[in-house]
């Protein structure tokens, strides 16, 4: 009786880890706790994705302070627009009136 009390709880156990890791995955995504590290020192990351069909997808990626927009597909990739230099204030931070 003794082997199969060890051989439940050493399921539960094992039961147990395995839960809490998928809950850890689907908290923190699947790049797991490296993306809660540092995102001040990220240079790169994708803004936005769009998909237009099922085999293409526009996405827009920044790289410092410069975007950069992809096609990217399943018979190859094109850039569509290279180093688009951020502005330096808000966008609508020109056009505010002030009081």
């Amino acid at each position: 009786m003794d082997l199969y009390l060890r051989f439940v709880i050493a399921l539960l156990v094992v039961l147990g880890l395995i839960a809490a890791l998928a809950y850890l995955v689907r908290r923190f995504g699947p790049r797991g706790l490296t993306a809660l590290a540092s995102p001040r020192n990220r240079r790169l990351s994708v803004i936005e994705v769009a998909p237009l069909d099922a085999r293409r997808r526009l996405v827009l990626v920044r790289r410092d302070n410069v975007e950069h927009l992809l096609l990217l597909g399943a018979t190859g990739d094109l850039v569509v627009e290279a180093g688009h230099m951020l502005a330096a204030e808000p966008v609508g931070a020109a056009t505010e009136e002030k009081p």
